[in-house]
């Protein structure tokens, strides 16, 4: 019945979707029913969602004077609706005694964006702009990472019990691009909300090449993805990281058997260590079936119970 950034900007909608699936399935926390993309609304950039296109940025921004014009509102004016669906979220769930994730995109997956126009493949204008004018670049992601901190500060601030930063895209990096010229803003914007003294989980996909850097980027917990094995991301990790993942989404799809014992591997790859969250390695697939879902939700909690 409404599109995408309506149910997104109506708060009783948007607490109602994350309702769903805590409502449909026996899950240990709720996630806040948002989209990494809006912030750029009140940056200055046009957002559509188009149906079979995805998201596109109708002004994306390429030259200097785009860099310029961006605006760095505070999250209060900015976001203000999905502020709001936190605090209505969080009167459903402090009854069922579940947590509540706020999570932002970071810096450069809202850059990739930004400066793409949309979704990509190749990132060729936004890994253009980064490797061409580092200067213009830095202008770019010191904007972003302002307001990325911020906005993850207020969703704390206004009752999110733990933050989670998007960098979906960050896989299409070298690693020593990652360090040099993505990084630095990423752990500007995990310093700034910091302060609301909150777990962090830093979430990325493809970054097998990069998986310390991520974790020296900051977070207190580090997303992976199916591309490699648990352990062998915990052994580079270090003890002192938590790690959230990995199953491959398209298991999901598998008959249940088969399901299972991938769902089993990654418990045991595990092994019981304090500091799993287990989940997919990435988001899970419009037409997944409803029924595997809940099989898996409740085969780990009996597998680890």
């Amino acid at each position: 019945s409404y599109g995408i950034l309506e149910l997104i900007k109506t708060p009783e909608l948007a607490c109602e979707v994350t309702m769903q699936p805590i409502n449909a399935f026996d899950l240990d926390a709720a996630i806040i029913f948002a989209d990494i993309l809006p912030p750029l609304e009140g940056m200055g950039l046009k957002l559509e969602f188009i149906k079979g296109q995805g998201p596109v940025i109708h002004n994306p921004v390429r030259t200097p004077a785009d860099i310029d014009a961006l605006r760095t509102p505070p999250p209060e004016e900015n976001l203000p609706y999905t502020l709001e669906a936190i605090r209505l979220a969080r009167r459903e769930l402090d009854g069922r005694g579940l947590p509540l994730i706020g999570f932002s995109g970071a810096p450069f997956t809202l850059a990739a964006y930004a400066v793409e126009g949309g979704s990509s493949r190749n990132f060729q204008h936004a890994k253009s702009l980064m490797m061409a004018d580092p200067v213009q670049w830095d202008r770019l992601m010191s904007k972003l990472s302002h307001v990325v901190g911020h906005y993850l500060l207020a969703q704390a601030q206004a009752g999110a019990h733990v933050l989670q930063l998007f960098d979906s895209w960050v896989g299409a990096l070298s690693p020593d691009d990652y360090r040099r010229l993505v990084m630095p803003y990423s752990s500007k914007a995990i310093e700034i909300a910091r302060a609301a003294n909150v777990p962090i989980i830093h979430f990325g996909t493809n970054t097998n090449g990069m998986l310390e850097l991520i974790r020296d980027a900051g977070g207190d917990i580090i997303g992976v993805d199916w591309r490699i094995n648990l352990n062998q991301a915990w052994q580079r990790l270090g003890p002192g990281v938590a790690i959230q993942g990995n199953l491959d989404p398209i298991a999901l799809f598998a008959p249940w058997p088969e399901l299972r014992q991938r769902a089993q591997k990654v418990l045991d790859q595990a092994d019981g260590r304090p500091g799993h969250i287990f989940n997919l390695g990435h988001g899970i697939l419009p037409q997944t079936p409803v029924d595997n879902v809940r099989r898996l939700v409740d085969f780990v909690h009996e597998y680890t119970s």
